[in-house]
């Protein structure tokens, strides 16, 4: 007799054992019952289980152990067990699936899961394994003993873990503890079961617990969690917000400390353009300027000594030493109109007046106190104003300053003195219509500012400016000459930067109007070169300007217009507190 060594069969022979062999072992494939591994022999699959499964095949190894000492070893105990498990296992399940098709493995515990695939996953496969793993050291008898003990253990609940002895007892058990369970869709659900106990979600996460204590202290934590993360949260967004507001308090520091020094470089530039940067005045400038001529050889010294003795004498007396001066002028320009000028239908001009230029000391900045000498000089020589102008001369440029500072300290313009800091001698501040105005009227001489204030012609000219000094030069008689000779004073004219003298206007053949004007930025030299007798009209080129060569923004001009009593004076003084001028258009 031959007995096979996997299964232990007996055979009479041995063509009936390779039967046997082929029939039963060969054909039928050797799988490994954990992950399914075939097309190997016995040998190699024994030794795959041992070495890729030793966990596994320990953990049954335990479980054979468990239930030899629980159930003992009697086969008809092992039976009635197995057939028992098998029972209840197949209850369950059926209930399970009947009535729950959404339940799965995910959705229950891990625990219940681990076992609900250990009861229901591959019985049959892996019994027949083991059994085969087990047929070289055991016999037919022993091998089956060896698998139900180790595959098969007293029915578990899928749901609590409850142990019951017996099939009919677990499948009773299921039904009464579980029947929610079974009754109920659980899918989504994650659950805390316990028997014996009623179910409470989580309305925060849809956690199932078997306690109402336990879910509170779980949505407790929930609680805790989400004030923390707010916490954080807020310490970020604080964070944030400090960080935000130190880079704006920095970034507006900057840009105050720029706008500052900005502010700082604009108000010093505007010192030095109007001579308020405490560089000196009249005479410093003068002094330094010859110095300057004398270290380029274009002044001798002792010429520069001999003018340095003058100027301090003019000084000394307050009146201008003439040297700027030229005079006929405007009998030249009479006599040229009379003779000439066949383009001219008619001309208008002033009283008499001397043109004043610029000199070293007030070269840049001297032009408002040149056209005010212009003016004076006029009205030094018209006898309506001699009882305003008694003994008086003209002056030379810090006594003008000296006055306009007397008739701010009599109360005339406070706020254009404020502007200049009430101080002008030692200085090379710029003046305007304002202080020549103030000027004037603190002498009671009737005078007017009249702002062109904008342009009243196309691109930008000012034609309303010309029809004005037309209305107040000529006497609109019809039959009157062509040359006007007006007792009218010239006119101050004042625009950005630079100021000018009007000493008459012409009336063109063909209606336009030419201004004749005296510029204190024209040297003596080339004033000198209208006292010719021979004048030509190329020479008069420096002194006409059309409509079109006067384009800048704004003028204003300071009009003589008589003698002011004692109490106009001192109502002409109170109106000056608020400076106001006449504006056209």
């Amino acid at each position: 007799m031959l007995s096979c060594d996997i299964c232990g069969e007996t055979v009479t022979s041995e063509p009936d054992m390779k039967s046997h062999l082929l029939i039963v072992h060969m054909e039928n494939e050797v799988i490994c019952p954990f992950c399914k591994l075939s097309g190997v022999n016995y040998d190699e699959m024994c030794f795959h289980i041992e070495t890729a499964h030793f966990e596994q095949n320990e953990r049954e190894r335990n479980f054979e152990r468990i239930n030899t000492i629980q159930y003992g070893t009697s086969d008809n105990r092992k039976d009635s067990t197995l057939q028992s498990r098998m029972e209840v296992n197949s209850s369950i399940h059926s209930a399970c699936a009947s009535n729950h098709p959404k339940i799965s493995a995910q959705s229950l515990p891990k625990d219940a899961t681990l076992k609900h695939k250990d009861l229901y996953s591959d019985n049959l496969t892996e019994s027949r394994k083991f059994l085969k793993s087990k047929g070289k050291q055991c016999d037919q008898t022993k091998i089956k003993e060896s698998i139900y003990e180790t595959m098969y253990s007293a029915p578990e609940c899928p749901f609590c873990g409850k142990i019951e002895d017996c099939s009919q007892d677990m499948e009773t058990h299921v039904k009464i503890k579980h029947a929610n369970l079974l009754d109920t869709p659980l899918e989504g659900k994650v659950f805390i079961l316990c028997c014996d106990q009623p179910l409470y979600d989580c309305p925060m996460c849809g956690l199932i617990c078997t306690n109402y204590h336990i879910l509170q202290e779980h949505v407790d934590l929930h609680l805790e969690e989400s004030s923390f993360a707010q916490g954080m949260d807020r310490v970020q967004c604080s964070g944030d917000l400090e960080l935000a507001h130190q880079l704006q308090q920095e970034e507006d520091r900057k840009r105050r400390s720029e706008e500052s020094r900005q502010e700082m470089e604009e108000f010093q530039k505007l010192q030095r353009q109007y001579g308020l940067d405490n560089s000196g005045g009249y005479k410093q400038q003068q002094l330094r300027n010859m110095e300057t001529e004398v270290n380029r050889g274009r002044m001798h010294p002792s010429e520069f000594h001999r003018r340095k003795a003058d100027m301090m004498e003019s000084l000394a007396m307050g009146i201008d030493d003439g040297k700027t001066k030229t005079s006929g002028i405007m009998e030249a320009l009479y006599r040229y109109y009379q003779n000439a000028a066949t383009d001219v239908r008619r001309v208008w001009l002033s009283a008499v007046v001397d043109h004043f230029h610029s000199s070293f000391g007030d070269k840049g900045w001297g032009c408002g106190y040149r056209n005010f000498q212009m003016l004076l000089s006029s009205l030094l020589q018209n006898d309506a104003y001699d009882d305003c102008l008694k003994g008086m001369s003209v002056p030379c440029i810090p006594k003008i300053q000296s006055m306009i500072e007397d008739a701010w300290k009599e109360g005339f313009d406070p706020q254009g003195a404020s502007q200049l800091n009430n101080r002008l001698q030692g200085t090379k501040a710029w003046i305007g219509a304002c202080e020549v105005y103030t000027l004037l009227t603190s002498l009671r001489i009737k005078c007017r500012i009249v702002d062109f204030h904008k342009s009243t012609g196309p691109l930008g000219t000012h034609p309303r400016l010309f029809e004005w000094i037309l209305s107040y030069y000529s006497s609109e008689r019809e039959g009157s000459p062509k040359v006007m000779c007006t007792s009218k004073p010239p006119i101050y004219l004042q625009h950005q930067g630079h100021s000018r003298t009007v000493v008459g206007i012409e009336e063109r053949k063909n209606r336009t109007l030419c201004l004749l004007i005296f510029d204190p930025g024209c040297p003596s030299r080339d004033m000198q070169k209208l006292l010719k007798q021979d004048l030509e009209a190329s020479s008069l080129k420096q002194l006409r300007k059309f409509v079109g060569n006067l384009k800048h923004k704004q003028y204003q001009i300071v009009a003589v217009e008589g003698v002011l009593s004692s109490e106009e004076t001192a109502a002409r003084r109170q109106d000056s507190q608020i400076f106001t001028a006449e504006k056209i258009p």
